[in-house]
């Protein structure tokens, strides 16, 4: 491979610029030597000067990948990273528009599942840069590019991707995809503003998916959910041969079955669901009855118990949790499937889960019920590491305390191994304090 194509590998898509930084500081001509490297970092003279001796360099395509100028120029680090430059980039896409640049242009990747890259997907759903964004949609962009729609919605930042929702082009399934990649953002404006604008909450995306289920199965807020509700979701619809009631009932969303409930959503269920939902539910009495009444339900929970003990824990509900334990399910139950959403490794212990997501009053039940609290998870993060790193490495750290990592203390976690400082000094005083014992 070339020089200059290894910089442009090097300088486009997501990551940091410290690579392409570097290529620069040794071949600072990279930046001038032709139309693509010039548009990828800002340096609008240049452009300029390739489209005036040829304006056919406009649609000229290029390695690695095939691209043209104005396709690299909007997957551009530069574009993404360096907002000093951001006059510099629309004045070069304008140019690259006029001289003659396709706006629907774009390259296939390789691999399993080759997707095609255009200058859309680029300003939308990697930079997320709004300004841009309308500049092509102005020029004939095609807002339904399928990575435009799927990617537009990874950040909070939601201007870029309502500027696609706003031209008033995108296909019902295209909102419906939108407002599922929402849920995998936990974006209660994001999904607020969809819904709005008229996205159906009863589509399914073509994998058959309904916003409801995947709303449960990431663990959005109640007040998502409540969202969805209020807007028509229907709980009774079915994914996998689960309605959206029984699938709360089998995340541990206790919370929600109370919400269908007071929306005046029946809960009434059957078999293992009405007992699972006791469950979440922290019913005790309505356990006790449905066990009585069917025992053999009882060796169909446990059956369940790998999954059941996992999204209880991961959702937060210690008194659904409880409840599990008190049937006789073992508090080290490991979660075969685990969660690649989650980063949760396969056989993950429910005190990882737990402590892992920062709810130190599951942590703490998990700790008085027996809970393994020095043993590793696959990765090799103990639930001290995970209590810590909770703090500091992950999209909740906003709710960050010490709960979890002063319980696991008190109970005899060892902080030998644990790196300081961890970048939350409240932690890193527990830790040196417990280091000094």
């Amino acid at each position: 491979m070339s020089l200059r194509a290894t910089f442009i590998k090097a300088a486009i898509w997501h990551g940091s610029l410290e690579e392409a930084d570097q290529y620069l500081a040794v071949h600072p001509e990279l930046s001038s030597g032709d139309i693509h490297t010039a548009a990828i970092t800002g340096n609008v003279e240049a452009v300029r000067r390739f489209l005036a001796e040829d304006p056919a360099n406009a649609t000229a395509i290029s390695e690695p990948y095939g691209g043209t100028a104005l396709v690299y120029m909007c997957l551009s680090k530069y574009l993404r990273l360096d907002k000093s430059r951001n006059d510099n980039f629309l004045q070069i896409a304008t140019a690259l528009l006029e001289a003659g640049a396709d706006v629907n242009s774009g390259f296939w990747t390789e691999g399993q599942y080759p997707e095609f890259e255009t200058a859309l997907y680029g300003a939308a759903g990697v930079a997320h840069h709004a300004t841009l964004t309308k500049l092509l949609l102005e020029h004939g962009a095609d807002p339904n590019d399928g990575e435009a729609v799927y990617h537009s919605p990874e950040t909070d930042d939601n201007d870029a991707m309502k500027l696609l929702v706003e031209t008033g082009k995108l296909a019902p399934e295209n909102m419906a995809l939108m407002l599922i990649r929402k849920h995998d953002w936990h974006d209660h404006d994001g999904v607020k503003y969809l819904l709005e604008k008229g996205t159906d909450p009863n589509a399914a995306w073509f994998r058959g998916w309904y916003p409801l289920h995947h709303a449960l199965a990431r663990s959005n807020a109640l007040s998502i959910i409540t969202l969805l509700i209020d807007h028509g979701a229907d709980p009774y619809l079915s994914n996998d041969g689960l309605t959206g009631v029984q699938r709360a009932a089998r995340e541990g969303r206790g919370d929600v079955l109370n919400l269908f409930a007071q929306k005046g959503v029946s809960i009434e269920l059957e078999g293992i669901d009405q007992l699972i939902a006791a469950c979440a539910m922290g019913d005790k009495e309505a356990v006790q009855t449905i066990i009585k009444r069917s025992p053999q339900q009882l060796t169909t929970l446990r059956s369940m118990s790998s999954t059941l003990m996992a999204r209880f824990s991961l959702n937060n509900n210690k008194a659904g949790v409880q409840q599990l334990l008190d049937l006789g399910i073992d508090v080290n139950t490991p979660y075969e499937a685990g969660d690649g959403y989650w980063d949760i490794p396969e056989g993950s212990l429910p005190i990882h889960i737990a402590t892992w997501l920062g709810w130190p009053a599951t942590v703490q039940l998990l700790i008085e019920r027996g809970a393994y609290i020095d043993i590793p998870d696959k990765n090799g993060n103990t639930p001290l590491a995970l209590a810590v790193k909770a703090c500091v490495d992950t999209y909740w750290t906003y709710r960050r305390s010490t709960g979890s990592i002063k319980a696991l203390l008190d109970a005899g976690a060892s902080p030998a191994n644990i790196p300081l400082p961890s970048g939350y000094p409240e932690a890193d005083d527990l830790l040196r304090e417990a280091l000094q014992h």
